[in-house]
């Protein structure tokens, strides 16, 4: 271990350099970028007398445990078939464009245009179309990795300190924020400090921040496949009794599935041979999407709603699955993560224009009321689902089938549900 150094101070400090971690200090890098340019030009002015003496750009940490690949492995990039991916809609493709990483992440995007939603064993679905508002797509499937190596692309061309690979040993209270000790020696003192880290460090328990939690006794298998046809942009969202099925577009004719099974049905469903879980699969699924083809490797995720029951404490913030964790029923949790770091960031700039710091009080209370009604709506929405369509019951089920054809014949609606999905209308 490194020997004990002085503390490093800086305003906002991010444990965790995953995608919620790396969207928030590229959405912070145009704040860094204009005050860097105002300080160097009042120092070339030489208006420290004048003025008083300039305040310091902002200064933003990274901690993040995991090795990054370099730079220069983005334009090498070669997705494997079994590589994860995640949905982003519509409007998490806007703050990209805003974060000035869109033109690289979108050359591994794959286009949902349309999405079927249905439910097996009743004759009821709904269809929303890209054409019908206007857009190029509702939504987009990339891989977790691209969109990973476009941010980290983008950090390095910004002055951010890099603490890479690094663990926080502990994080404690200090004047002015939190003082954080990491596995190499060094300290920091952050103004702010932002968990970002998927809730995996621990560190929001042992600050005693409780969580709600609601198993759902279900189990996420995830895995690509391959079809018998091109998907043409089609996403497919499927409600059985086992739990709700996924088909996500990805690039040629492969497919990421979301297949949730009962908690003791998931040990048989990984061990399956290929042939017999396809044969499985096409039976559950049906035929709409073609024929099953071939599956790669099987990853397995239990499934709960987790909630922190603070996302605020003065100096600290709270973000992506650290805060909320969703079923992923409606694709909804990254996208849910990456408006909340968009907001965080607008506080924070707000909170500089007018001379306040990154973890004040008032920065920290507007970027909380920004995040409440978008937050609970979400997790109602998601939630909702869930508990909507495990209900088997003869008479609910002929309900919902007859709900989901009256919403594919009422357009006005129908479009007022999309553009929510999308993020674009909250």
């Amino acid at each position: 271990m490194a020997q004990t150094r002085q503390p490093t101070t800086v305003d906002v400090a991010i444990i965790g350099g995953g995608l919620v971690g790396a969207s928030l200090a590229c959405a912070l890098g145009d704040l860094i970028e204009a005050e860097q340019a105002r300080a160097n030009e009042q120092a070339r002015a030489d208006e420290r007398e004048s003025d008083g003496e300039p305040r310091a750009p902002l200064r933003v940490a990274i901690i993040e445990p995991q090795p990054l690949p370099s730079v220069d492995e983005v334009g090498a990039y070669q997705p494997s078939f079994d590589a994860r991916a995640s949905a982003i809609a519509h409007g998490s493709r806007r703050h990209f464009e805003q974060l000035k990483v869109w033109p690289t992440m979108r050359e591994q995007a794959s286009p949902i245009r349309h999405i079927h939603v249905s439910e097996r064993g009743h004759l009821g679905a709904t269809r929303l179309h890209a054409d019908e508002l206007g857009v190029e797509a509702l939504g987009y499937v990339i891989p977790n990795a691209w969109m990973g190596r476009a941010l980290h692309a983008r950090l390095d061309r910004l002055p951010i300190d890099w603490h890479c690979p690094a663990r926080v040993e502990t994080l404690e209270p200090a004047h002015g924020g939190y003082r954080l000790t990491l596995d190499t020696g060094e300290i920091i003192q952050a103004g702010l400090t932002v968990l970002a880290d998927g809730g995996r460090s621990g560190f929001k328990e042992r600050l005693g921040i409780e969580s709600d939690h609601h198993p759902y006794q279900q189990t996420a298998l995830i895995a690509n496949v391959e079809m018998s046809r091109a998907h043409d942009g089609w996403a497919f969202e499927r409600f059985t009794q086992e739990g709700p099925m996924a088909l996500l577009p990805l690039t040629g004719r492969r497919m990421e599935l979301v297949w949730t099974h009962e908690q003791g049905d998931i040990e048989e469903a990984l061990a399956l041979p290929d042939s017999l879980f396809l044969d499985r699969l096409q039976r559950a699924f049906g035929d709409r999407a073609g024929r099953f083809r071939r599956v790669g490797q099987r990853h397995a995720y239990p499934l709960s709603l987790i909630t922190a029951r603070e996302t605020i404490r003065p100096h600290l913030a709270i973000l992506g699955n650290a805060a909320h964790s969703l079923h992923p029923v409606a694709g909804q949790g990254f996208n849910l993560a990456l408006r909340g770091v968009m907001d965080l960031a607008a506080a924070i700039e707000t909170a500089r224009a007018n001379g306040r710091t990154a973890g004040d009080a008032r920065t920290l209370a507007a970027f909380e009321a920004s995040r409440t009604a978008d937050t609970h709506r979400i997790v109602r929405f998601s939630d909702g689902l869930i508990r909507l369509f495990g209900i088997d019951h003869a008479v609910l089920g002929y309900t919902r089938a007859a709900g989901l054809v009256g919403l594919n014949a009422l357009g006005p609606l129908r479009r007022t549900l999309a553009r929510r999905a999308m993020g674009i209308e909250r």
